[in-house]
């Protein structure tokens, strides 16, 4: 009997069981136990997904402060466009789970879900697609629950997710409508409020209206339970006011993010504190103050992690106050802990570059700023500007370089002879001084090596291993050759070492003995020849020939007819030294004032320059230019300097620009070169030529002077060919680097020059063939002639429809050309019926030439090559 009630029982229990996995019955256990196995199993492992998904995107998307952060820390990834694909293995779970619930435990009975918990599964399914960046897919979920659960405790939770989906795909409006409309007809949560305006703030945000974002995100902060989103959202509200340009508003939420202190992420409070520095009165403010606030922020071991912001910012407190030497000193502490933010890296970089630029020292401010760039940003705006000062960097540094050298030569020229040889005596008691001290660092260093190789003495081994190849076998005192990583700031390449290269050659002596440059030099029998030739020729250079030859370099390194022959001797050298020095100057003035708006720089260079009493073509450029930098910087001397133009130099271009008479005759310069250019391709060289020059000196200071040198060189390349032409290209070239026409003719010299000049006359069979007759430009009676004749026989006879053109090619002598012919013996024989045929009868000789070497011809100006005897 008992065996019997449990036989029933067994089945009776299997009997409810099933009747609670089902789906389609609506009764207490099957709803209960279907919710519970989809909230505690399913749902709890998608949880756990999209928990870690979410630390992970979290920690990739390192916050940038130095810009306006985004009120929700998620940043898009515009490209990867595919909404079917998962990018991430963790949302991937969560969607799985979520999908999963939906199929086995959704009980849609009579068209209503009796399974509490599959709105939830719904929501974890829309989040896991939204933050995997599967935005119509995540909306989808979202507007299923809003569709499908009006009644779900959820519902207000999806309306705000379903909103921030349509922000991600760019619907701000619809977001500012949906969310006012949720805000104004519920009672919300505290927390639930919080984040549907901090959503609508960001949708303002986005919509450029700033003071409504404010509004809101005053009430989301003010509404949050979330310590996190509170410090972001003061933070980011200290951010708007700051760059509205209220520093009291901004300090007062920055101050919130500090009294947070632990309640936040640290690197809130540290970076509100880098952006109370930023808004410091350095008029007004308390240095003392500042200090002590920054020495006890250094002074807290738990802000160690953030000493590459401290020390940024106090470099940059101490570079407004002008003290340099303070301000390098910790901007190269903040470079020295490697951050791991690259804008502040590249900030660092390009203040300390701005540094050496003020200074003059444009080589090492050149190298900064090149690192500078290595840590921007490509696509911004920030790297345009420093790539494009850098560009003209290179000019400064140039001209600069000419300017000194030439100034030097100029200087030690004009001293008296005595005064000359004091000043070379006086550098050579430096130069032996610079040479002694290099001699001792030179003799630690070999013993330094010395010590290091007997060290690092192998006692079993007859050959020493590179420590360079065997990882774990580093000698005393030498580094291991590691590459660079992305965060350091100096380069470890072994051969930038002096030390490590020193031992290697030390090691290499010692594994290979003493080799010479050669073939084969592994052989023994190599080493023994080597050994023996070095051997000789040391025994044959005696102790006495060595300190010979020694004397020698140093008497003539250290006398003043050593520097005294390598002046100028000659005042045409020193003429053209100083005209260079000038130019250098003038160049300076300009890039100083259109590229880089150092007013004072500029200025300082052009008064030099005046000083320097230059040719007559500089001298009202510089005083117009001054000009200009004094009305923005010096209105008095802007007036000064009119004053001189308008009365020494009445009638020139500049006096009527300044006293705006003449406007009516005074051509556009625009307009004047754009019938100059029409003259150019009309072929009217001679013309070009015969006035360019004055139109440059006419228009010497404007930027279209430029323009014409170009045209210049184009006119002389024309006439003259192609030396005259890349002649002409570098001289704009060099001249006017920054101009479009100076980088237009340098691409030509490097690009398309090289190309002209190899082209050589080919003898290859060609298809088109010319006949040209040489005549003088003069000579328009016989040219005329010679025409007529060819015009007789091509209007009874041109079957092959030839044509005729008179083409220049030079300032004496132009070509009469026929054009057409298919074959060198065509050619031939029509010159000859134009040289014997009494109805013609042209003397001129002839020359048959291919279309290709015509064209070599009209390049190169090198007809009498092409005509001169071929030697066999």
């Amino acid at each position: 009997m008992k065996k019997n009630t449990l036989k029933y029982s067994f089945f009776l229990v299997f009997f409810f069981l099933l009747i609670a996995c089902s789906t389609k019955n609506n009764t207490f256990l099957s709803r209960n136990s279907h919710a519970l196995s989809t909230k505690y199993n399913i749902l709890y492992n998608g949880g756990i997904g999209l928990d870690k998904g979410l630390k992970s995107i979290q920690g990739n998307n390192q916050d940038n402060f130095w810009k306006m952060l985004p009120i929700e820390k998620m940043q898009v990834d515009e490209s990867f466009a595919d909404d079917t694909k998962a990018k991430n293995a963790d949302f991937e779970k969560a969607e799985t789970k979520a999908t999963k619930a939906i199929q086995k435990h959704s009980m849609n009975i009579g068209g209503r879900e009796k399974n509490s918990q599959i709105d939830e599964a719904y929501l974890m399914l829309g989040k896991a697609r939204y933050y995997d960046q599967r935005f119509i897919p995540a909306l989808e979920a979202f507007n299923y629950i809003l569709y499908k659960y009006p009644n779900s405790s959820n519902i207000y939770t999806a309306k705000i997710w379903r909103e921030k989906t349509n922000m991600r795909l760019g619907n701000d409006a619809i977001v500012v409508k949906n969310i006012n409309k949720l805000l104004k007809n519920t009672d919300l949560k505290k927390q639930t409020f919080s984040d549907a305006n901090a959503l609508l703030a960001e949708a303002f945000l986005n919509l450029e209206k700033r003071d409504s974002a404010v509004t809101k995100l005053k009430i989301a902060e003010e509404f949050s339970r979330i310590n996190e989103d509170k410090a972001r959202y003061r933070f980011i509200l200290g951010q708007l006011y700051q760059e509205e340009g209220k520093k009291d508003s901004a300090i007062y939420y920055y101050d919130g993010v500090i009294d947070m202190n632990r309640k936040a992420d640290r690197k809130y409070m540290m970076h509100a504190y880098a952006k109370k520095a930023q808004l410091y009165d350095y008029e007004t403010g308390n240095d003392t103050i500042f200090i002590e606030k920054y020495n006890k922020l250094v002074a807290d071991r738990e802000n160690r992690p953030y000493y590459d912001v401290l020390f940024f910012e106090m470099g940059v407190f101490f570079d407004k106050r002008k003290e340099q030497e303070n301000a390098l000193e910790f901007y190269n502490k903040s470079l020295d802990r490697k951050s791991k933010d690259p804008y502040l890296i590249a900030s660092t970089y390009r203040n300390i570059g701005n540094m050496y630029f003020k200074n003059t020292d444009y080589t090492m401010a050149a190298k900064y700023y090149d690192s500078t760039l290595v840590k921007l940003d490509p696509k911004s705006r920030e790297f345009t500007f420093i790539e494009k000062n850098r560009k003209n960097l290179d000019n400064v540094i140039k001209y600069e370089a000419i300017a000194k050298r030439n100034d030097s030569i100029i200087t030690v020229y004009g001293l008296p002879a005595p005064d000359r040889k004091l000043y070379f005596e006086n550098y050579i008691v430096e130069l032996k001084k610079k040479d002694e001290a290099k001699r001792i660092l030179e003799e630690k260093e070999k013993e330094k090596l010395a010590n290091v190789e007997r060290n690092t003495k192998a006692d079993s081994e007859p050959t020493a291993v590179n420590p360079q190849s065997q990882p774990g076998i580093v000698p005393p005192g030498v580094g291991v050759f590691n590459p660079p990583s992305a965060n350091e700031t100096t380069s470890t390449f072994y051969f930038y070492n002096p030390t490590t290269v020193a031992y290697g050659k030390l090691q290499f002596r010692k594994s290979w003995g003493n080799r010479i440059l050669g073939g084969y030099w592994r052989m023994a029998s190599s080493k023994a020849a080597n050994d023996d030739a070095i051997a000789k020729e040391a025994a044959e250079m005696t102790q006495d020939s060595l300190n010979a030859i020694k004397d020698t370099i140093v008497i003539e390194k250290y006398t003043t007819d050593f520097y005294e022959k390598q002046l100028p001797a000659t005042e045409l050298a020193m003429d053209s030294i100083g005209k260079e020095r000038n130019f250098a100057y003038y160049q300076l003035g300009l890039i100083y004032k259109e590229k880089f708006k150092e007013y004072n720089l500029a200025s300082g260079k052009l008064e030099q320059l005046l000083k320097n009493n230059p040719e007559e073509k500089l001298v009202l450029p510089a005083m117009y230019n001054l000009y200009k930098i004094y009305e923005i910087t010096d209105p008095r001397k802007a007036q000064e300097i009119k004053s001189k133009i308008t009365t020494n130099y009445p009638n020139s271009r500049y006096a009527q620009i300044l006293n705006n008479t003449g406007n009516d005759d005074l051509a556009l310069p625009e307009k004047e070169y754009q019938k100059w250019y029409k003259l150019f391709q009309e072929e009217q060289f001679d013309l070009v030529l015969d006035n360019i020059d004055n139109l440059i000196n006419q228009y010497s200071g404007d930027e279209i002077v430029s323009k014409y040198e170009l045209l210049k060189a184009n006119t002389l390349g024309k006439v003259n060919g192609l030396a005259a032409y890349k002649k002409g290209l570098e001289n704009v070239a060099d001249n006017y680097p920054n101009s479009v026409e100076g980088k237009n003719a340098r691409e030509i010299l490097e690009k398309q020059v090289p190309n002209l000049e190899k082209l050589d006359f080919t003898t290859v069979d060609a298809k088109n063939w010319k006949i040209i007759y040489p005549i003088a430009n003069d000579d328009t009676k016989t040219g005329k002639k010679v025409e007529e004749a060819i015009h007789k026989f091509l209007d009874i006879e041109n079957f092959l429809k030839l044509r005729t053109s008179i083409d220049r090619y030079n300032k004496t002598q132009s070509f009469v050309v026929i054009h057409g012919i298919k074959s060198e013996a065509y050619a031939n024989d029509l010159a000859g019926v134009f040289r014997d045929d009494k109805k013609y009868k042209i003397s001129n000789k002839a020359i048959i030439i291919s279309s290709d070497n015509y064209k070599i011809v009209q390049i190169k100006k090198n007809i009498d090559v092409y005509t001169a005897p071929k030697i066999p």
